[in-house]
């Protein structure tokens, strides 16, 4: 069973930074590709950020380029997210999600997280 666990959501203020972690077991294939995803309140889930375990490419969302990158901890199962930069749009629920590509829909993912709360305050 494929399980992916979101941590290291908070609070912080305008400017700062955060960084997200999505650890991942249960996987039966290698080739997978975790993203992330946020969901602001009263808006639709976006996806934010994308990683190939296998290839290591990436795939950022315009509105993050440049703020916010991505990487994959093989030993440890684990994909961080680090946020800097942050601004007050940013605040949203952040979910990883995982399957075999960095689909472009929510509903093309089969394996989601709980999500974890980043809360940007100006």
């Amino acid at each position: 069973e494929v399980q992916l666990v979101e941590s290291g959501g908070g609070l912080v203020q305008a400017g700062g930074s955060l960084r997200l972690s999505c650890s991942t077991s249960g996987f039966t294939f290698d080739d997978y590709t975790i993203a992330w995803f946020r969901q602001a309140p009263g808006k639709e889930r976006e996806r934010v950020s994308c990683i190939s375990k296998s290839s290591g490419s990436t795939y950022f969302a315009d509105s993050v380029k440049g703020r916010f990158t991505i990487s994959i901890d093989n030993a440890k199962n684990t994909v961080n997210l680090q946020m800097n930069s942050l601004k007050p749009e940013d605040t949203a629920v952040y979910y990883c999600a995982g399957d075999r590509i960095c689909f472009n829909t929510v509903r093309a993912f089969n394996y989601w997280g709980k999500g974890t709360l980043v809360t940007v305050s100006s």
